[in-house]
């Protein structure tokens, strides 16, 4: 799977699938389940870290998790989620830091947030030959500024200044653009906007109008209970199943059932 497949599947009308992988294990097993793109998010910070925001996560820990991830993935393309502090500097370690992560990991492309802001370090880092997927919407790198998890570009200049965004994007080579969050018919409307540069939309929470759509891997096997948005569904609900293999694994030691003789050497 390639940015050009990527684009391709748009322009066919193929709607493209992505899941959120943060290790080798989990990552095999959505590769081998068809799925079209694994993203490493820098929601790694939530899930497998434990913070509240994304923010705490670093550069060197996302390079470190996206390695297994890679090792993992077969047909699935890699993409990682460029960490809070490592493109908003500068322009040069916005580059800098998008070589390291494509060097030192695998991975085959890129996440940044942001729209106009951050363009010229877009474009500098397209230049120097690592491609970028956009990500505009609510954007959880800038959750103190926005003041929540809320929906975004609800009011007509927000959303004037989200499709002006997008379509800068696309114009500056962006191959794809996560909209997380956002009314369903702005979103077909981006998605309308940017297709003549044949940039796909992949949306989460941001209605079926879109490309493909993309979800946390825990969130959608039903393994992070606490967290129910509207957006999400639970394709599995693997919290239950892990808390009652533990439970009897924990009984089956207490009870010195486990190991029994034909499990022993």
């Amino acid at each position: 799977m390639t940015t050009a497949r990527i684009r391709q599947m748009a322009a066919n009308g193929e709607k493209i699938a992505m899941l959120t992988s943060y290790d080798y294990t989990l990552a095999r097993l959505a590769d081998e389940a068809g799925v079209d793109v694994l993203l490493v998010g820098d929601s790694a910070s939530n899930v497998v870290c434990g913070n509240q925001y994304t923010l705490p996560i670093t550069t060197d820990e996302m390079i470190f998790l996206t390695r297994g991830v890679v090792r993992a993935a077969q047909h699935a393309m890699v993409v990682v989620d460029m960490p809070f502090g490592s493109y908003q500097v500068s322009e040069e370690e916005a580059v800098r830091n998008a070589i390291r992560m494509v060097k030192e990991s695998g991975c085959d492309a890129v996440k940044l947030e942001g729209g106009e802001e951050i363009l010229p370090s877009i474009k500098h880092i397209i230049s120097a030959g690592v491609p970028v997927c956009g990500h505009l919407g609510l954007t959880p790198q800038s959750v103190n500024q926005f003041g929540g998890y809320g929906l975004r570009a609800k009011e007509e200049a927000e959303a004037e200044k989200l499709l002006h965004d997008a379509r800068l994007l696309a114009e500056a080579g962006c191959f794809c653009i996560v909209l997380e969050k956002i009314p369903a018919e702005l979103a077909r409307r981006v998605t309308e906007a940017v297709a003549p540069w044949h940039c796909p939309t992949i949306g989460i929470g941001a209605g079926n109008g879109t490309n493909g759509q993309v979800l946390v891997m825990h969130d959608m096997l039903g393994l992070n209970t606490g967290f129910k948005p509207k957006f999400l569904r639970y394709f599995a609900h693997l919290a239950e199943e892990v808390q009652q293999a533990v439970k009897a694994y924990t009984e089956a030691v207490k009870t010195a059932d486990f190991p029994n003789t034909e499990e022993s050497y």
